[in-house]
């Protein structure tokens, strides 16, 4: 797969175009055996994680990987590494991102890495990843995706804000996650839904349910009004009180 990418890029991230300039010769390309030196040094330059030689040999022959690559004239600038995986083959830690009631074989998008070197950053081409990655789950519909998830360090603030603007939202704080040059550090992981996907019901999503359900059957039988009344007092209770914790 290559795609010419010419003119102008738009960034979702900040909704606004932004000029390539040299950037005409942008193409994206899926790794291959060949990319293994290079990959391997930008990622080394790129992440504080040090992989181990037989990752590098994995995303550079296994398709079982997403592994896309921004290039400009033959050289890699950017590489998005993903994977899709069973619901139960995630971390313990993330097998909650979508209801209980979905079976282990539930699909998941998982981003491994995603990076651009430094001269090229903020002309775009992480969307441009990203929206390809993202393209490519909702246009293929078996086995169906409804999340993708990524791990990032609680320090690394660039990249929280940049998935926060591309509608990725905070799961869970894990503590101690990495281990980097030796040392103990935090994440958060990050999910967006697609294809249909959403997190599982809170006990507010499920007091608003019923709320609307019994204003639908009000029409009908007054009692069925009193106790719509009663549920709809309890959802906004509990409402302000998450509010008032959260702020």
């Amino acid at each position: 797969m290559s795609h010419n990418i010419k003119g102008l890029v738009q960034d979702s991230s900040s909704k606004q175009c932004v000029p390539l300039c040299s950037l005409a010769d942008l193409k994206l390309r899926f790794l291959c055996p060949s990319d293994l030196p290079e990959v391997k040094t930008l990622c080394r330059q790129w992440f504080p994680i040090e992989y181990p030689d037989v990752w590098y040999e994995d995303i550079t022959t296994n398709p079982h990987f997403y592994a896309l690559a921004a290039t400009l004239h033959m050289q890699i600038i950017g590489l998005l590494v993903a994977e899709t995986k069973p619901l139960s083959k995630m971390n313990k830690e993330d097998q909650d991102i979508l209801p209980p009631s979905l079976t282990g074989q539930t699909q998941i998008g998982y981003i491994l890495t995603l990076g651009v070197s430094d001269s090229f950053r903020g002309h775009g081409i992480a969307s441009l990843l990203l929206d390809n990655y993202l393209g490519h789950l909702t246009a293929h519909e078996s086995p169906q995706v409804q999340a993708v998830l990524l791990h990032v360090l609680t320090t690394n603030q660039r990249a929280i804000t940049f998935y926060q603007r591309r509608h990725f939202v905070k799961h869970t704080f894990l503590p101690y996650y990495y281990n980097i040059k030796g040392k103990p550090k935090d994440g958060f992981s990050y999910v967006r839904y697609i294809n249909g996907g959403h997190p599982p019901w809170t006990l507010i999503d499920y007091f608003q349910h019923w709320t609307r359900a019994l204003s639908v059957m009000e029409v009908c039988w007054w009692p069925v009004r009193v106790v719509a009344k009663f549920w709809g007092l309890i959802a906004r209770s509990a409402t302000a009180v998450m509010t008032h914790r959260l702020s």
